[in-house]
């Protein structure tokens, strides 16, 4: 499994810890707010939005850092189906390494059982692509992720392949500020050496389009 480090890392925290690392953030926040020389503490809007905005990073931003990796169950592939399983368009959202500021897009996703191998059930890939975008993150470093752990869950495939689009909004509202829409994909097996696959896998993208 492609390991996750740095301020990427995944240490799962119970209830309780949770509660005290909200507690001690929105402190920190607090202060973090202050010294840009926002008078947070008197605004009737702003007083509450140290607690708020460490609420937002525990519990849904920066979720998969402090929740266990999701259990995926494969299960033998006993109809021997050989073609393409594929799930496009799963929604994710994340937030950029450098600036903590939001990434927002679609991932798409496939891999090639065998006769003989493992499937696990669709929502799985969905799981799958929720856990590792909730976390400080860069787009490659997600595509690469999220390929590792289907390729190690679907035992035995002769090809993974994945595809992420999203809008960076570090971008779009600062430096450059312009619109636009980054692009990665990783593939491996079938999906990078045949042209067949390959050209399935993207025609499966454009017909959702």
């Amino acid at each position: 499994m492609n390991k996750l480090k740095h301020a990427n890392g995944n240490r799962p925290l119970t209830d309780e810890e949770k509660l005290s690392m909200i507690e001690e953030a929105a402190i920190h926040y607090g202060n973090y707010m202050t010294a840009l020389g926002f008078d947070w503490s008197v605004d009737p809007n702003s007083a509450e939005t140290p607690i708020r905005v460490a609420k937002a990073f525990v519990n849904d931003l920066a979720s998969g850092v402090y929740n266990e990796q999701p259990k995926i169950t494969a299960f033998d592939n006993v109809d021997g189906y050989d073609g393409i399983v594929f799930q496009g368009n799963i929604t994710l959202h994340s937030f950029c390494s450098h600036h903590h500021l939001p990434f927002i897009g679609h991932a798409h996703v496939a891999y090639l059982p065998t006769p003989n191998g493992k499937v696990i059930g669709l929502s799985k890939l969905n799981r799958i692509v929720e856990f590792y975008a909730r976390r400080p993150q860069v787009q490659e470093n997600l595509t690469m992720q999220v390929h590792d752990h289907i390729h190690d869950v679907c035992e035995e495939n002769i090809g993974v392949a994945v595809s992420i689009e999203a809008d960076h909004m570090c971008a779009c509202v600062r430096g450059v500020k312009h619109n636009s829409t980054m692009k990665t994909a990783k593939l491996s097996g079938a999906f990078k050496k045949t042209a067949r696959a390959k050209e399935e896998f993207y025609n499966f993208i454009r017909d959702l389009k």
